[in-house]
């Protein structure tokens, strides 16, 4: 069991990002090690932690990235998205302004991340539904428009928190396993947080050779 965390099939990165206090913390919290901290304080920076699950008798080990959402770390939080391969984009129910600033986060993803990340929006904090503020539908209406998932959790009482993490996870696996194909990696076919797209340029030269030798 020691190293049965070091098994694994694809290795995904997944950030969460929106307005600090939404509750991005203690999603990651709730579903990597099953806790909730009322006390739990800003994040400063970027945080990771790892869980591994299972699709189709795959290991999907996903490293998720809990990005600070104060005004200032955007500059430093948006090197983060790159390599990223799902995102979470997470607003509080109870609080419109988070929700309102939805559109600049999306936004923000799309300028820093690969353009075929998998989002998906994260109504947070559905225990406090008696101080709602932001309407289910419209936010379900905003992702469709979007073409974003949609989910509403609490990491207070752990609705939805492992559907929303499954189902994301379960969504890039189809993705990517349908693109093995076209993998240029052969054995090494899934995205991480290390591996950066190498552009080889074509071998100019050796075409150069070819074509001097064939004219002379």
């Amino acid at each position: 069991m020691g190293n049965r965390d070091d098994e694994y099939d694809y290795l995904f990165k997944v950030v969460l990002i929106g307005d600090s206090g939404v509750g991005k913390s203690n999603l990651l919290s709730r579903f990597t090690r099953n806790e909730f901290n009322l006390e739990s304080k800003s994040t400063i920076g970027v945080e990771f932690a790892t869980r591994s699950i299972e699709v189709d008798g795959k290991t999907i080990k996903a490293q998720i990235w809990d990005t600070a959402g104060q005004e200032r770390y955007r500059a430093i939080t948006s090197a983060y998205y790159r390599g990223a391969v799902g995102a979470l984009l997470v607003y509080d129910i109870a609080k419109l302004l988070t929700y309102t600033n939805v559109e600049r986060w999306l936004k923000e993803l799309r300028d820093h991340a690969d353009q075929n990340i998998v989002i998906m929006l994260v109504g947070n904090k559905s225990d406090l539904r008696h101080l709602r503020s932001v309407p289910t539908e419209e936010a379900k209406a905003f992702a469709e428009k979007e073409g974003l998932s949609f989910i509403e959790t609490s990491a207070l009482d752990s609705t939805n928190v492992e559907t929303a993490f499954h189902n994301i996870l379960t969504e890039i696996y189809r993705i990517v396993s349908q693109k093995q194909i076209r993998d240029p990696h052969g054995h090494d076919d899934s995205p991480t947080v290390d591996v950066k797209p190498i552009h080889v340029e074509p071998t100019v030269n050796a075409d150069t050779v070819r074509k001097q030798c064939c004219s002379q």
